[in-house]
């Protein structure tokens, strides 16, 4: 049987600013202003396809200029998107990000991320391997019941279930409102700030200590250029980063979550797949873009 990965969450428009400087009253410069499709889903999905791995990214696009940004460079990385929804109500959301030199960023949203009438229907994960949440606490999956049906369905179906975090915007659902479901993740992975706002924590370890004391199976806090940290109930370990020149961090954790389910895939051991999420990750950050 073909193994395939389902991606569900988000897929928008970044704009991305680079080098911004003041120049003259209310006046800046950058080095470079472009339009890049992103979005945790869309990049997850992306990457995994590359990889010649067979994916469907479930996701909310409006009928728009944006949207069709999104549908088209999707169809032209071989995703399938037969579960992805064009609808009249939606618009396609676009984030502002601005990129500063050492390859760190800011992102700013608007409250078309919420995706508003747009819930993904539970039996997309038919047949699926690999379930990835890949936005878990942004729309369409910051709303308690989606989450949850999503969740038991990809058990059901047999499916590895994986949940990439976000920081919640403009609905606050937490790890405490889907306690019931927490079990059910085979593999979270937070970053260091979604992982300290979930946790109370400072500590990387601690923070996955505390997230697999929740109750999720194999915690994954990714921590940039310090690398990641790992917690489940037989293993716990740091696996430092690659040295690499960064020049933009957007999807670099996507990156990561792909790479690891990848790993996965080949039936790779916890080790194993984080370095293969850490190999993908150092090569996003040393290129432009999010894939």
């Amino acid at each position: 049987m073909e193994k395939r990965v389902v991606c569900i969450g988000q897929a928008l428009v970044d704009c991305i600013t680079r080098g911004k400087e003041p120049w003259r009253e209310r006046v800046y410069r950058a080095r470079s202003i472009s339009l890049n499709t992103g979005g945790d889903a869309l990049n997850e999905a992306s990457l995994l396809a590359k990889m010649g791995i067979p994916v469907s990214l479930v996701c909310g696009l409006g009928e728009d200029v944006a949207g069709n940004l999104v549908y088209q460079t999707a169809l032209e990385r071989g995703i399938d998107v037969s579960h992805v929804s064009r609808l009249s109500k939606l618009a396609t959301p676009i984030a502002n990000l601005t990129v500063h030199p050492d390859g760190s960023r800011e992102s700013c949203n608007s409250e078309a991320t919420m995706l508003t009438g747009y819930i993904p229907d539970p039996s997309v994960v038919h047949g699926a391997s690999v379930v990835s949440l890949a936005s878990l606490f942004r729309a369409p999956l910051d709303q308690k019941e989606t989450v949850i049906h999503l969740a038991r369905e990809a058990k059901k179906a047999g499916a590895i279930l994986c949940a990439d975090t976000k920081i919640p915007t403009f609905r606050q659902l937490t790890p405490q409102d889907i306690s019931e479901i927490l079990p059910l993740i085979d593999y979270l992975f937070p970053n260091e700030n979604e992982a300290a706002l979930f946790t109370g924590r400072q500590d990387y370890m601690e923070m996955a200590e505390a997230l697999h004391a929740m109750g999720i199976r194999t915690a994954i806090v990714k921590a940039g250029k310090d690398g990641c940290y790992a917690c489940s109930d037989t293993e716990r370990f740091h696996m430092p980063a690659l040295p690499v020149k960064a020049i933009d961090s957007t999807g670099a954790g996507d990156s990561f979550v792909a790479g690891f389910i990848a790993g996965l895939l080949e039936q790779k051991n916890l080790w194993e797949c984080c370095e293969k999420g850490t190999k993908c990750a150092a090569e996003c950050v040393g290129h432009a873009g999010a894939v």
